[in-house]
């Protein structure tokens, strides 16, 4: 495996640091809020809040392979298996709801289950086959103990301290098992509906102030001044809430501050995202898909922008040297539409490099690189989310984006858990082919839900997309 590039080492810091500074504030007793990952950042970077994004530790939680387990958990608790899998994950969690290893409750030994693990290969390179079974022998340093669920409020009333210190180290050891409970919620619904009432039921379960700011869907291309004067009204509301939690007043040098690192971090994501652009990519697409909750969780942070910059020279470099982080020769190029199945990331490579196709076009990454100048462009930045455009508006981003980043094909996400995302992607697909001259395909799947993803179907989509793409070119060449 090849060693992470320093941009790629300083933004692991950010997310890691974010995420235990949160943890720390929160047992020093200091408010830790839950937020929606188009939330203005900088309201609660203002008054030096600690915040996390549910959305983020969902996709983790996902591509953990646990994302099934707490969806199950939320259908239980009476939630529709026909929402959103990050809010059913998100909703599980607030309720209490964690993954454990399972142990024996006399040794306290974990209990290994023998499925798991990689397979044990000789000196040969050649997996060791058991005798007695005929299957390859699996190395016990790979192995992993059963999972469980288990509710984290239970075990805090626990009242021996030994067997509850226990039962809180047998947790998963992922970064998003151990992240913080809230005491105030951030909610914008620019991305979707879903999010509102996510939120408010998060902030009803745990007795919490919700601040709610509303972007309403914009049917044009512009965001025209009444609109701006509506969020702005918004903004001031929020910061109003936001002295209360927080017990502290306005800091406008600090909120100057938060904006000005947003405003470099969104310029250093573009920049990176731009790299795309060059062919062969000196990246995969998959970079920016992993990269994605560093913008989202540290978006304000001085240091967040300085990984960024330091990840662009890193591409830089890999263009200059015709290097890149993409495992295999490029031969196509295509758009990959949507948020990714987070729990099958695998099972949605594979086919891509089996048929040499880079993915050099996503709309999902740059959406998030909100530049403005003043507040009222703040206002007008939020705006631009992906779910609050009109189809018009919707057409032109992705079109733009195909064009300069060279694509031979779109892959479609029919994504279960984002029906406001995917409900007019046929329309898309349509408009794709016409305007742009390529093929496109659709795959059914889910971004937390491993169960709404058909491998087979989506293997076929892929070779079948190739094909299109192959014979594209022919057509082109006759």
């Amino acid at each position: 495996m090849a060693k992470p590039s320093p941009g790629v080492v300083a933004l692991r810091k950010v997310v890691d640091d974010v995420y235990e500074e949160a943890r720390l504030a929160s047992l020093r007793g200091e408010p830790v809020g839950w937020s929606s990952s188009k939330f203005p950042c900088e309201l609660a970077a203002a008054f030096g809040l600690h915040v996390v994004y549910p959305e983020n530790q969902a996709a983790g939680i996902a591509a953990n392979r646990n994302g099934e387990m707490l969806c199950q958990a939320a259908e239980d608790l009476g939630y529709d298996n026909d929402i959103c899998g990050y809010a059913r994950i998100s909703l599980a969690y607030a309720a209490g709801y964690r993954v454990g290893r399972k142990f024996d409750p006399v040794t306290k030994e974990f209990i290994i289950n023998p499925a798991s693990g990689k397979p044990l290969k000789g000196e040969d390179g050649k997996p060791i086959i058991d005798e007695t079974t005929g299957k390859p022998k699996k190395d016990p340093k790979t192995q992993t103990p059963y999972e469980e669920l288990v509710n984290i409020f239970d075990i805090e009333k626990i009242e021996d301290e030994e067997e509850r210190e226990f039962r809180l180290k047998a947790l998963k050891p992922i970064r998003q098992n151990r992240m913080p409970k809230p005491d105030f919620v951030l909610c914008c619904n620019n991305i979707c509906n879903c999010m509102t009432k996510w939120y408010e039921n998060i902030a009803r379960m745990a007795n919490i102030p919700l601040v709610m700011i509303d972007i309403p869907y914009n049917n044009d291309v512009d965001v025209d001044d009444s609109k701006v004067r509506y969020v702005r009204a918004q903004f001031d509301a929020a910061i109003k809430q936001l002295e209360k939690i927080s017990g502290r007043k306005f800091d406008e040098k600090k909120f100057e501050e938060a904006c000005k690192n947003a405003n470099r971090t969104a310029q250093a994501w573009l920049k990176v995202c731009d790299y795309l652009q060059y062919k062969p990519a000196p990246m995969s697409g998959f970079d920016l898909f992993n990269h994605m909750a560093d913008v989202v969780t540290a978006r304000a942070r001085v240091d967040a922008a300085e990984a960024f910059e330091l990840l662009a020279k890193d591409l830089e470099e890999n263009v200059k040297t015709g290097t890149s982080t993409l495992p295999f020769p490029e031969k196509k190029r295509v758009m990959f539409e949507g948020i990714p199945c987070w729990p099958k990331l695998p099972a949605l490579f594979k086919p891509l490099k089996e048929n040499g196709i880079n993915v050099t076009a996503v709309v999902y990454a740059p959406a998030f690189g909100f530049v403005y100048n003043n507040l009222d462009e703040m206002a007008k930045a939020y705006y631009k989310a992906p779910n609050s455009v009109s189809i018009e508006q919707g057409v032109a981003w992705r079109e733009g984006i195909c064009r300069a980043n060279k694509v031979d094909g779109v892959l479609v996400h029919y994504n279960r858990s984002c029906k406001p995302w995917s409900g007019y992607m046929a329309e898309m697909q349509r408009r794709f082919t016409k305007d742009l001259g390529v093929p496109c395909a659709g795959f059914d799947g889910d971004q937390a839900d491993p169960r709404n993803f058909n491998e087979a179907q989506y293997v076929t989509r892929v070779q079948g997309l190739m094909e299109a793409m192959e014979a594209n070119d022919a057509v082109k060449e006759a």
